[in-house]
């Protein structure tokens, strides 16, 4: 397995920069860019890149990551200042917008995290609304994202420009991301949060935990990416791949790692990537942290 070039500064000073964001909203931004940094570090991740290699894309690699996350630095939080200030789904779109020219400006045209700007942004977005309303303030944030936006969500598809999850929904009608948001992160608060906090609370370190939510995740979701890449064979697959894992134990068994590695080789064999269901495992790591910040603040 080729390693992936690193081109940009270390890690750890990248991940310093982007989190010194300024303001009163570069909490939930930490929060945000935080979750890029725990994901992207993850290892093994089935097709995915990581710090050992890049999976299966051969236009990025983990500098490609670290360069956007530090492009990135202040969309969260101009994000989250419009979700307080009520603006509509179309205002927070246009920042988003900003924020995708910026990330491809730094990547070279490499979408590294279109799916994140769009997921996150709406989950601090909707975070920060809540400070300033009692009634939402007793919501998940993914519930109101879809009782504030979620018309407007399902509406904006047909103004959004050309992507992969476009054309993947109109050939096999998959949900995407807009529905999920538009539902209010079923995946994230269904699937991904159960898992997380349980592995955690077994004792399991972070790293652990945000790989065994990834492969409930796989498991379950319909991926666009995997659609995208290899049609409903390949989705079958991944999902396949991902409920033996998790069957057999999980990242709770013995070995689990080399299981993994294997699983890992297989996807890139085929040139698979469940980026969809990475993107859920980073908006599951902030909704966490916004429940716990929402706890630290009430008391």
């Amino acid at each position: 397995m080729e390693t992936a070039e690193i081109s940009s500064p270390h890690p750890a000073d990248t991940r310093n920069q982007v989190c010194n964001s300024n303001g009163p909203y570069s909490k939930l931004e930490q929060i945000c860019l935080d979750a890029l940094h725990h994901e992207i570090m993850a290892w093994p991740k089935p097709g995915l890149v990581t710090p050992v290699d890049s999976g299966s894309h051969r236009d990025m690699n983990l500098g490609s990551f670290f360069s956007s996350m530090a492009a990135l630095q202040g969309s969260f939080a101009a994000l989250a200042r419009a979700g307080a200030l009520g603006k509509s789904f179309r205002e927070l779109q246009r920042i988003g917008i900003d924020a995708e020219q910026k990330m491809l400006l730094a990547t070279g045209g490499v979408n590294t995290h279109r799916g994140a700007i769009f997921n996150l942004g709406l989950l601090v977005a909707a975070e920060a609304r809540s400070m300033s309303d009692p009634i939402l303030a007793k919501l998940e944030c993914g519930a109101i994202v879809a009782k504030i936006w979620g018309a407007d969500i399902l509406a904006g598809r047909e103004d959004s420009p050309p992507s992969h999850g476009n054309k993947v929904f109109d050939r096999f009608a998959a949900g995407g991301a807009r529905i999920e948001a538009a539902s209010g992160f079923p995946s994230v608060y269904q699937i991904g949060l159960p898992v997380l906090r349980s592995l955690l609370q077994e004792g399991h370190d972070r790293e652990t935990a945000l790989i065994g939510t990834l492969m409930k995740l796989m498991e379950h979701l319909p991926d666009t990416n995997l659609l995208w890449r290899g049609g409903e064979q390949g989705l079958d697959f991944v999902r396949r791949g991902a409920a033996d894992f998790n069957r057999s134990g999980g990242v709770t068994s013995s070995h689990w790692r080399p299981r993994l590695i294997a699983l890992h080789r297989a996807l890139v064999a085929c040139n698979l990537s469940p980026g969809g269901s990475a993107d859920m495992v980073a908006a599951t790591w902030v909704a966490h942290r916004l429940e716990i910040l929402r706890t630290e603040t009430q008391k």
